[in-house]
């Protein structure tokens, strides 16, 4: 071979080396832009699959939320409980038939012939007993007529058991004590107005009943 002179058989190999190796670079790196489509498409595919039809962040239908609104004085009814719009008139009856029998109670200082019981829970039952025991001692009774302006001041339909105030105003200017041992009308004592405020705490089981009830006379209205 002369000097400076390529040959031509050498040079073909080295062309032909050169050409594999690059194809061979070119298929890896073509394998390398597939495999990663790839993963691409199953992770879009995962991210699809997850959408509206998951089950656990479906949306509830339309009508759930109504349809557990009404269960809930459906259930009250079921238990005996009142609804909120007959609730008020209950308890300002079962208040009212509690100061009926509460009136004729002290009128004969006893409470022996009347349904005071049937309104009152025990506690409030105790203190009106104390009072009319009290009354006998003293040869008391009571006189005239005592007139009231109850009103429902808070009502709680939802507590278990349900409750409820009433803010009464009581009129005594004709009513009065008489002493049984005379027969004398005693007069109401000084600074006390006629008509002052009372108040009634009520509670529903099987039926609205009075578990608080005081006379503030201090509290005119």
């Amino acid at each position: 071979m002369r000097a400076g002179v390529v040959d031509p058989v050498i040079d073909i190999g080295r062309l032909v080396g050169v050409l594999m190796v690059t194809a061979r670079q070119k298929r890896s790196r073509a394998g390398v832009v597939l495999r990663c489509g790839a993963a691409t498409c199953a992770l879009l595919i995962a991210g699809c699959g997850s959408g509206t039809d998951d089950k656990g962040d479906a949306k509830p239908p339309a009508g759930a939320h109504a349809a557990a609104a009404t269960t809930a004085p459906v259930a009250s009814a079921a238990r005996g409980l009142p609804a909120p719009a007959e609730a008020e008139a209950e308890v300002l009856k079962a208040y009212g038939a509690m100061w009926a029998e509460r009136t004729k109670a002290y009128r004969a200082a006893s409470a022996e012939g009347t349904d005071l019981e049937l309104y009152l829970t025990p506690g409030a039952w105790a203190a009106v007993e104390a009072d009319l025991d009290r009354m006998n001692k003293e040869g008391a009774q009571m006189r005239g007529d005592l007139r009231h302006d109850p009103e429902v001041t808070t009502l709680a339909v939802g507590e278990r058991p349900p409750t409820a105030t009433v803010r009464d105003c009581v009129d005594t200017s004709a009513w009065q004590t008489l002493d049984t041992t005379t027969g004398w009308r005693l007069p109401p004592p000084d600074g006390l107005s006629a008509r002052h405020v009372a108040t009634a705490r009520l509670e529903h089981g099987e039926r609205w009943t009075v578990t608080e009830y005081a006379e503030d006379r201090t509290r005119s209205c």
